[in-house]
């Protein structure tokens, strides 16, 4: 006889824009522990229940590294007796941290997993550690291994003959379907508003400051999106 598994209860901060976001001095743990916070109390568990906190994460290093998921669980407030992990499988990340969640529960009978994903580009994607990064002979003999997105983007759109245009009008129906979904209430109930404090740069004179901020809704969402102006953006490559 398995357990069936379900999801009770879902929080998540607001996706906010790398480097010039809200967001762009947040520590990792910050973010994932206001998630977890907030996830735990909506579903009214109780947290001495929770086995495990398994948390995605692309780049675990800096402000996400030293095991990013427990230290989320921690400053969520959660018992010391629950333990954490982080998972890294690039983009699905979180994803796969979920899929291992529910197999626990199924397989391993244990009552109840946190699992998400946690990833903050502006506080770790500048200083990723480059030391050791390439392998010889990986390097010679698989080099796709370490292609940057662009590159893995380019060599989809060719093998599977995806042309820009294409691409074009899928990104126009995302972004007015993304902002009739906010405009209708839609992604209230999943975003948990969390005040932080951001870096701001002068435009005129590039001097640094910071300011407390209060984020509650997706930064990247832009209304009014339309064909002709996307068209109108160049390749990246």
């Amino acid at each position: 006889m398995s357990n069936d598994v379900v999801i009770v209860s879902t929080a998540r901060t607001p996706l906010a824009k790398s480097w010039r976001g809200g967001l762009n001095m947040t520590h990792g743990a910050t973010l994932a522990g206001h998630a977890i916070q907030h996830a735990v109390e909506r579903s009214k568990v109780d947290p001495n229940e929770i086995e495990d906190v398994l948390m995605g994460c692309a780049l675990p290093e800096g402000s996400t590294g030293n095991d990013v998921a427990r230290m989320g669980a921690i400053r969520a407030g959660l018992p010391v007796t629950v333990g954490g992990a982080t998972i890294n499988r690039f983009c699905s990340s979180g994803l796969q941290a979920i899929a291992m969640a529910a197999h626990h529960i199924a397989v391993d009978k244990v009552p109840v997993m946190v699992a998400g994903g946690v990833e903050s580009i502006s506080t770790v994607q500048a200083n990723v550690n480059q030391n050791y990064f390439m392998e010889p002979w990986l390097a010679k003999h698989k080099p796709e291994l370490y292609w940057s997105m662009l590159d893995t983007a380019e060599t989809v759109a060719k093998r599977y003959d995806i042309k820009k245009e294409d691409m074009d009008e899928y990104g126009v129906r995302s972004q007015n379907l993304a902002t009739q979904a906010r405009e209708d209430g839609k992604l209230d109930d999943e975003i948990v508003p969390i005040t932080t404090t951001m870096g701001v740069a002068d435009k005129a004179t590039g001097q640094l400051s910071s300011q407390e901020v209060t984020i509650s809704q997706d930064e990247g969402i832009r209304p009014g999106t339309n064909l002709e102006c996307v068209s109108k953006i160049r390749s990246a490559m």
